[in-house]
């Protein structure tokens, strides 16, 4: 039976690329955006700023609301 040895000294590590700040920063800001509207939604989507008329969001978005510390009632 034969046994292949790997030197790994032969072989080049693997070294993983860096993303350039050029492109990961579009991807930052639209995540950044998404959050904040999540978290008007959350946290803010009632009364006098709604913008959904209606209770559908603020019943939708109940539970998240009491579990991040908004007050709703």
């Amino acid at each position: 039976m034969t046994e292949a040895v790997f030197d790994r000294a032969a072989q080049p590590a693997a070294q993983p690329t860096p993303i350039p700040l050029r492109e990961l920063l579009p991807w930052v800001v639209f995540g950044g955006l998404l959050l904040l509207l999540a978290l008007y939604f959350v946290g803010a989507e009632q009364g006098a700023t709604s913008l959904v008329p209606g209770m559908y969001v603020h019943e939708f978005v109940h539970d998240g609301r009491h579990l991040l510390g908004f007050p709703c009632h």
